[in-house]
């Protein structure tokens, strides 16, 4: 909708003139100024509104209320939103300040206070804030706890100090030299704001936001705020923002804190202070956003409101006035929302249970080998692993880690991980696990966003994260010189942590017992491979549970032993109670492990079972005719072999299975937030035989499983989850092993959380008769057709039986609901660069076995796959190639690797 203000410049899109409304009240000195705001009860009774549960909405600077349009155009029934200007902001009046004698935030606090009670707002109210707009809209509500019942604060900050400082940007800008002519004399600085916008902003929003400020006079505000921001010790504004900050601290009010992570003025420290000030603060980060968050990411609005309907706000307590207070219906969506019914919670663990490590404990005394590495030689028995354990963990302790701390840990798998993350157990620390695998940029981006108090890493993963600005002190796993140690701010080492340490089992048991009796213990990353890697947040009873259903699955008796070649499991070795043996390998490039190296691990111990990733075994396979005959005797007592991490086909398990002709060969499902769910051996999957999708088998113990359907269109909402078999859906996981949230993604999880226990995987798919679960691909890549939905995996296993064909994909091109169906074809014999059009005869081939009316046959090189599996191709990206060479343009080349 574009319309235009009564006095506005121009044209402004999504804003409804019935908003706009003018109000007189006084400022912080008395003086009635005339306010502008935009107001959704603007054009009803005072008598019918004043109770209303009501969103005060405050924006920052150099920016207006129309930057609230989103909320007002959601607004809830039986809810208001008022959004002013601030003064000589947007279309208010301007009040008293200069460039020299600003207008400062206790000036700012005090209007709000004014102009809020000149409005007659009785109800509960909502404090809303952005950007400086934070601290005004935030020192207003610490005055009225009584009946500010929740906080919403966006790329804001409370708090100003050496480790929360603002960007370099405000520093330039507050500039004497700069000030004026930056951000009053030109509208460089009001133009600059607009143009941080990720992705950039389209012209008429950026016109929109521009309009108040098109002249000197205008601007003169603009340039005041500038000149309040306190970045001195000294200035006037400091005590009052430090007094905002105070009374936060400790708030028990519900708060919502949305971040776009891209943002260049408010820092991932801002942030991390603001939740520790706020208890019950809920935290959205949005990935790759920039600072005006609620223009980058529009579904924030919805966010907040389906946060507020969680938090199902009371009335007030306090008297209403005269009168019966005003009624208000139920908060209700204005668009019908997916609204399945919810399956009951899955118990959990009892927090009174053992501990993840007590298999781990219960060998103390035994001096048999806990870990191995095979790169480096290095063994560690039981005993010694527990020593050692303990003695890191006091050190820890001494240098200052407490429970509840994040502690990221870069560092190879083998011995000293291990020890690392059992001693942070150990203190009730959290370890934050992000690896390499991710690629540069996504780990980065992953441990600003877990926002770690320490680092542990090897000397070049401590280089990479000061060049990635990953928060946290520094501590190092390795040696360097005292230059290079200094350089990097290394506090201390692994051995001097060891040598620091003092006390008894029973002071780690007390420290532990500090962080509650189920605490967070580990934050782990997806792979990223539909998105950004989210992180996940296990307490030490799922973390417990999973142990033992993994512990289960994989057959561990007193005899096994186990090899580790895959990142996730490198670690659990001793907390299921066998030895674990690491192979001479990059765990986080799957494809580095051979046949050969495969073979000395599992000859180091004796080793009866095997992790591995596909990828990992794809290599294997193509070097196992290099094996001696030790390496293939080593091989053949290999009892189980377990892989996970994504879809394997058949064939090349029939391929491993002459590899390890002992064991019998299991391919669980799971996925980061619930592993594993199900598991399926190669006889089982032989006896599935073809279906529509992988099949990978019944659930675990404990685990249930529920099917939502997909509807019919892609704007219907989806059925209720079911168990019943042929049904096609997404699926959900539900067992005490279910991660507890998304760490920093409110919305993510609450989309994700159909109940306690439970998680919606992304994975569409279907129960057969017999309770196998059968995968049909993500939900993200249904292809959405005239005729309904089309899951992507059965009509790729069909099209890749055929002879010639090494790779399929299936990929939708057009608009959702009427997307038409293109196959994209890796060929055997693909040479770098293969006819785009797939030749007659194979086209033929793939529309006559596909099942599904096909447009077009496309013909690569080779797919995008994930950067850590190396096998989950992004069916998006290679939608958005496919759309392009069919509309003519030149697609671009596909590459192995999703891009960052």
């Amino acid at each position: 909708m574009v319309s235009r203000l009564a006095d506005g410049p121009g044209p402004l899109p999504g804003f409804d003139p019935s908003w706009s409304r003018s109000v007189t009240a006084p400022d912080a000195e008395g003086v009635p100024r005339r306010w502008h705001l935009l107001d959704t009860a603007a054009d009803r009774p005072l008598s019918e509104v004043a109770g209303l549960p009501t969103l005060v909405c405050l924006h920052g600077n150099p920016t207006w209320s129309y930057l609230w349009r989103g909320l007002l155009a959601g607004v809830r029934p039986g809810w208001r939103v008022v959004a002013p200007d601030q003064l000589g902001m947007g279309w208010s009046e301007p009040a008293a300040g200069t460039l020299e004698r600003p207008r400062r935030l206790a000036q700012r606090i005090e209007d709000l206070d004014r102009l809020v009670a000149a409005l007659g707002l009785t109800g509960p109210l909502v404090a809303v804030g952005h950007d400086w707009g934070g601290p005004v809209v935030t020192g207003w509500a610490v005055r009225h706890r009584d009946r500010v019942r929740a906080l919403v604060l966006a790329n804001t900050a409370v708090h100003q100090d050496p480790s929360t400082t603002f960007s370099g940007l405000i520093r330039l800008a507050r500039q004497p030299l700069l000030v004026g002519p930056v951000c009053v004399g030109t509208d460089t600085f009001v133009r600059g704001a607009a143009a941080l916008s990720r992705p950039p902003l389209p012209a008429d929003v950026r016109a929109a936001l521009r309009s108040p400020y098109r002249t000197p006079e205008r601007r003169g505000r603009v340039g005041q705020f500038v000149a309040d921001v306190p970045l001195e010790e000294d200035h006037p504004t400091r005590a009052t923002l430090q007094a905002v900050a105070d009374r936060v601290a400790g708030w028990d009010v519900p708060a919502l804190l949305l971040r776009g992570t891209r943002d260049p003025v408010f820092t991932e420290a801002h942030l991390r202070d603001l939740v520790a000030r706020l208890p019950r603060a809920d935290v959205h980060r949005y990935e790759g956003a920039s600072h005006l968050v609620t223009e980058d990411r529009p579904d924030h609005a919805a966010t907040v409101w389906r946060w507020l309907d969680r938090l199902a706000l009371d009335e007030p307590a306090a008297d209403q006035g005269p009168g019966p207070a005003p009624q208000r219906p139920e908060p209700t969506p204005q668009r019908p929302e997916p609204t399945p019914q919810r399956p009951e919670p899955v118990e959990g663990r009892s927090p009174a249970t053992r501990p993840p490590w007590w298999r781990q404990t219960a060998r103390a005394d035994d001096p048999a080998t806990a870990v191995a590495e095979m790169a480096t030689g290095r063994t560690i028995g039981f005993d010694a692993l527990e020593r050692d354990v303990v003695a890191v963990a006091r050190g820890l302790l001494a240098a200052g880690v407490r429970p509840g701390q994040r502690v990221a840990t870069l560092v190879r798998p083998g011995i000293d991980l291990t020890v690392l993350v059992y001693a942070c157990w150990r203190i009730g620390a959290v370890i934050v696990v992000a690896d390499a695998g991710l690629g540069v940029g996504p780990l980065g981006r992953a441990l600003r966003g877990a926002g770690p108090d320490v680092v542990v890493g090897f000397p070049g993963a401590l280089a990479a994260v000061a060049a990635l600005r990953v928060p946290g002190r520094r501590m190092l796993a390795g040696s360097l010189p005292p230059a290079a140690r200094r350089a990097l701010r290394v506090e201390h080492d692994l051995d001097q942590l060891r040598a620091l340490g003092t006390g008894s089992d029973a002071d780690l048991d007390a420290v532990r017992a500090g962080a509650g009796d189920d605490p967070d213990c580990a934050v782990l990353f997806t792979s990223g491979a539909t998105g950004p890697p989210k992180g996940v947040v296990y307490r030490l009873s799922q973390i417990g549970a999973q142990l033992e259903v993994l512990r289960e699955t994989m057959g561990f008796g007193p005899e096994d032993r186990f090899v580790a070649a895959f990142a996730p499991f490198a670690l659990y070795g001793p907390a299921l109670g066998v030895p674990a043996v690491v192979p001479d390998m990059d765990v986080t490039a799957p494809a580095t492990l051979t046949a050969g190296t495969l073979a000395a691990a599992v000859e180091r111990v004796g080793a009866t079972v095997v992790f591995a990733s596909p990828a990992a075994l794809a290599n294997v396979v193509a070097t196992a005719d290099a094996l001696d005959e030790r390496g293939r005797r080593a091989l053949a007592g290999v009892q189980r072999l377990m892989s996970a991490g994504a879809p394997v086909p058949a064939a090349l398990l029939r391929r491993v299975a002459a590899v390890v002709p002992s064991a019998e060969l299991h391919t669980p499902y799971g996925m980061t937030e619930a592993l594993p769910a199900t598991d399926i051996t190669l006889a089982e999957i032989e006896e599935a035989g073809v279906g529509e999708g992988v099949c990978v088998g019944r659930p675990r113990p404990g685990v249930e499983l529920r099917i939502s359907p997909l509807p019919a269109t892609p704007d219907a909402p989806d059925g209720d989850p079911t168990d019943q078999p042929g049904v096609t859906g997404e699926i959900w996981v539900g067992a005490a092993h279910v991660k507890d949230r998304y760490d920093r993604l409110w919305a993510t999880e609450d989309a994700a959380r159909p109940a306690p226990g439970w998680h919606r995987t992304g994975d569409v798919g279907h129960l057969d008769e017999i309770g196998r679960l059968w995968v049909e691909g993500r939900r993200v890549h249904v292809v959405h057709t005239a005729g309904g939905p089309l899951t992507p995996v059965g009509v790729e296993q069909r099209v890749e039986a055929l002879d010639g064909v090494r790779q399929a994909c299936v990929a939708g091109v057009g608009p959702v609901g009427t997307q038409q169906v293109v196959v994209v074809v890796v060929p055997e014999d693909a040479g770098r660069r293969p006819a785009l059009l797939g030749p007659p005869e194979l086209a033929a081939e793939v529309r006559r076995v596909a099942g599904v009316d096909v447009a077009a046959v496309l013909c690569v090189a080779a797919l995008p796959v994930d950067i850590r599996h190396q096998s989950k191709i992004d069916r998006t990206a290679v939608s958005v190639w496919a759309g392009r060479a069919l509309a003519g343009r030149r697609p671009g080349r596909l590459v192995r690797g999703l891009r960052a």
